[in-house]
């Protein structure tokens, strides 16, 4: 998982974010924050997939799958309109899974530190919630991959930057960031590897939110910012005045993707596998993310237990 923040924190970011969009930016996207997600896209009970879940495998509740959630961080998952709604691409895709296994829907909202303890516990069958892959997880869950785990450069759009994908990039540039996060052990290791080539030490700042790095970038006292780029996606999209110049795996140097997760050994990661490629094959898994911005993290193809980010 890379950062999830408090319900309430995940609604003023919502509603932060909507004030940021002003009249008049052209490329703002508006995203449909409604609790009955009209545009949601939905799919037929698929035979072969739905037959595939072992016999051994137990629903928590009899014609429904249920999975858990922790929502606070758009676009990936947050609370609607109403304040009780669970939406975002994460609940998009697994309601497309659950479509597929002729099954209803139920989402269970949780806290991100309790989807370990309830999962393995049986209280949900599978849980969808930008968890990550690692080595270490893997040795209590399954997964089936289903998105990239990326960090992302924004600048704002008309700023002369084009690309940050290496460490010569950012070589000079001021770039706002988060302290003790992922994003600034990356940050700082580039930044290491340039003064040791004698290239110009890059200033990490940082802001209390997004809307204050938006602000900072936009007024010049920055120069670009380094987060999850789900965050800053969303941030762009809805503000309008800012650009991806760069993407990042959150494992860098290693790759890093998110999984479906369900508990060890119960064999169903293969069905959620075999659902995740059935949808890229039809085009509903490329619509779900470009609904939410999201396409930069797209997977080729499900796995079911890829190698994951070592254990540090």
């Amino acid at each position: 998982m890379f950062g999830f923040v408090s319900r309430r924190a995940a609604a003023a970011l919502v509603l932060g974010l909507a004030a940021v969009t002003a009249p008049g930016l052209a490329a703002a996207q508006v995203f449909d924050l409604s609790p009955e997600q009209p545009g949601r896209p939905r799919a037929e009970k698929a035979e072969a997939i739905a037959a595939s879940v072992p016999a051994t495998f137990k629903l928590v509740e009899d014609g429904v799958l249920t999975v858990a959630i922790a929502p606070g961080q758009p676009p990936i998952a947050t609370y609607a309109t109403d304040a009780r709604t669970v939406i975002g691409a994460d609940p998009d895709l697994i309601q497309l899974i659950a479509d597929l296994l002729g099954l209803k829907l139920k989402i269970v909202a949780v806290a991100w530190p309790d989807w370990p303890l309830g999962l393995a516990s049986g209280k949900y069958d599978a849980v969808i919630s930008n968890v990550g892959v690692t080595e270490e997880r893997k040795q209590r869950f399954d997964f089936s991959t289903y998105r990239q785990g990326l960090h992302g450069f924004y600048v704002k759009s008309d700023s002369p930057i084009t690309s940050l994908k290496e460490p010569k990039d950012i070589a000079g540039l001021r770039i706002i960031t988060s302290s003790g996060t992922i994003q600034e052990k990356i940050l700082l290791e580039w930044d290491r590897q340039n003064r040791a080539l004698g290239l110009a030490p890059a200033e990490l700042q940082y802001y209390d939110d997004e809307a204050a790095w938006n602000l900072a970038v936009q007024s010049g006292r920055a120069d670009a910012m380094f987060s999850v780029n789900a965050s800053l996606s969303y941030l762009a999209a809805r503000a309008g005045n800012l650009k991806q110049v760069g993407t990042v795996s959150a494992g860098w140097p290693l790759t890093a993707e998110t999984g479906i997760t369900t508990r060890r050994g119960s064999g169903v990661a293969d069905t959620f596998t075999a659902a995740v490629n059935e949808l890229i094959a039809d085009g509903r898994y490329a619509a779900v993310l470009a609904r939410w911005n999201l396409t930069a993290e797209a997977v080729d193809r499900s796995r079911t237990n890829p190698p994951g980010l070592p254990k540090f």
